[in-house]
């Protein structure tokens, strides 16, 4: 079992876990079964600021794209997206001197495509615990692109003195998300029970500790959900 910095490393309820943040749906790339790529891809973050966060929520993908630098698609400006830029608003209005944590970043993969987003949940718990997640398009699904993603956000962490643990939460159900964590190090410390989405497994991995597979890995992406602590909170609306 992997410690929380400060705490104990026994399986337990995330009542004893704690949380770290909230953030909605991640779609896992199991939903659409299809030969597997084994080469990572090279991608990069370009950050959505406050600004293209607005702009989004208001559905003006045209000019979120302009504050962005990279033209962003239709996926950003779903349901369940409008919901994340919404709450991480909020979130960056209440506790502004933090809002690098809540910025989410625009993956932008071969040929100046933006295939995805990705970000931490909020700034580092009392444990320096942080949760990372992202969702990949479904047209660049089971293309390396969920990898190269969670490989970045991994580094970052890695990068950052006060994050020492890095959180990810998956169903039991999610063979391919479990296999693919599996691969980065993380181990299982305990399970909460999710509302709508029912037992959910928690995993950590220390910040500076973790091993990317190598290029010949199965690349699946990783469903990630920040514990919940119990308390009643809005939902996005799922289904894509």
């Amino acid at each position: 079992m992997v410690s929380r910095a400060g705490g104990p490393s026994a399986s337990k309820s995330l009542d004893t876990l704690g949380a770290v943040g909230e953030h909605p749906r991640v779609t896992d790339e199991a939903d659409h079964p299809s030969p597997l790529v084994r080469s990572p891809k090279r991608i990069r973050f370009v950050e959505l600021s406050g600004g293209a966060m607005s702009a989004l929520l208001d559905g003006d993908l045209s000019g979120a794209s302009g504050i962005a630098g990279v033209s962003l698609t239709e996926y950003f400006v779903t349901d369940t997206a409008r919901w994340l830029w919404q709450f991480r608003l909020g979130q960056m209005a209440a506790d502004p001197g933090r809002a690098g944590w809540m910025a989410r970043q625009a993956v932008v993969g071969d040929k100046g495509l933006v295939v995805g987003h990705a970000g931490f949940h909020g700034p580092p718990d009392e444990f320096g615990t942080v949760e990372i997640g992202y969702s990949i398009a479904p047209d660049f699904r089971r293309q390396g692109y969920a990898r190269s993603a969670l490989s970045e956000l991994l580094r970052r962490a890695a990068a950052e003195p006060a994050v020492t643990t890095v959180r990810a939460t998956i169903s039991p159900d999610n063979v391919a998300s479990l296999a693919t964590i599996s691969g980065f190090g993380f181990v299982e410390v305990g399970e909460h029970w999710d509302e709508v989405d029912g037992r959910e497994l928690v995993f950590e991995v220390p910040a500076r500790g973790f091993h990317p597979l190598d290029a010949d890995a199965v690349t699946r992406t990783v469903l990630c959900r920040p514990p919940r602590d119990g308390r009643s909170r809005p939902r996005p609306r799922t289904g894509q």
